[in-house]
């Protein structure tokens, strides 16, 4: 390579990067909690009866460092700005009480009444709570702003997929135009404590049931389209949310290649620590980063990081 080509090459390096640094970024999957639950995270789920939870997001890996962090929202809003993410959608919990799904519904209110540039939030619910309340819950948190359902897993609350107050949730939230996340758990991941085993079939057969609601499967959907014999129904999409624990960086690439671009949300899974043998805390950007080395295409990076979560949640800006 002669020095003018190698000169045309590296502007042309320079020019992608900045042009992908400008891109506006909405981060689709983050999870936040109210300051009681961070000043103590373990002896609040004890106290609710939570304790999924507390297994699943208050344990130590074996290097010592916390599976994830409790920021408040200002650390939040920070962390986005050191990340370049002009807006995250803040994503409920598979809670184990109706009560503590309406805890979360209303600081998720306040959150985005406080902060309606940068945060959106979605609901949460448990069938649990019986058809009135729980459809009651759910109208009540889409009055107060919130866009959508999630993220929910029928599997963790003990809940059939058929379960009637389940399918009427997912039929009001086809109504409401409000999208469902749902949590899908690699079936080939290893096992680590408090995994929830998630047929795949399930959620086929539940987007099948309800056509006129849209599913956003969390996880990159676990493969799903990339395993599946059949074609995905049309009103199933998929977020990225902890990548790095799950897939090689070369994912990306691979995903996208048998995917359109039009189906995949960004999603990071803050504050959870998707690098733990690299930082002792969670770092929103440097996921941001391993999606700028991923060699997707322009088109198929500003799909992912902004199109598609501001087109299918009709999001301003």
């Amino acid at each position: 390579m002669n020095l003018i080509s190698l000169y045309s090459c590296y502007f042309v390096f320079i020019r992608r990067y900045y042009s992908l640094r400008s891109m506006p970024i909405i981060d689709a999957h983050i999870h936040l909690y109210p300051d009681e639950v961070n000043r103590d995270p373990a002896g609040w789920a004890s106290s609710l009866g939570e304790d999924h939870w507390a297994t699943l997001c208050t344990r130590k890996r074996k290097g010592g460092q916390a599976v994830q962090g409790f920021p408040n929202v200002d650390e939040l809003l920070r962390a986005m700005d050191a990340a370049g993410v002009a807006r995250g959608v803040l994503l409920g919990w598979y809670w184990e009480k109706p009560e503590t799904c309406t805890l979360q519904n209303q600081f998720y209110a306040e959150c985005v009444k406080a902060h309606p540039d940068r945060l959106s939030a979605f609901a949460t619910m448990h069938p649990s709570a019986g058809m009135a309340l729980t459809m009651d819950e759910l109208t009540r948190a889409h009055e107060s702003g919130l866009i959508g359902l999630g993220e929910l897993s029928p599997h963790s609350q003990g809940v059939a997929m058929d379960d009637p107050v389940f399918a009427m949730a997912m039929d009001l939230a086809g109504k409401l135009k409000m999208p469902v996340n749902l949590h899908v758990t690699e079936p080939e991941s290893r096992n680590y404590p408090g995994k929830v085993t998630t047929p795949l079939n399930d959620f086929v057969a539940l987007a099948k049931s309800h056509p006129e609601t849209t599913f956003i499967l969390a996880h990159w959907g676990a493969r799903l389209p990339l395993v599946s014999p059949e074609p995905m129904p049309e009103n199933i999409y998929y977020d990225t949310a902890a990548s790095p624990l799950l897939y090689p960086e070369s994912f990306w690439r691979e995903f996208f290649a048998k995917v359109p671009a039009e189906r995949v949300l960004f999603g990071s899974d803050y504050p959870l620590n998707v690098y733990p043998t690299i930082d002792a805390e969670p770092h929103m950007e440097r996921l941001i980063a391993e999606v700028h080395r991923s060699e997707l295409s322009a088109y198929q990076l500003k799909a992912l990081n902004y199109q598609n979560a501001k087109r299918l949640l009709a999001l301003p800006g």
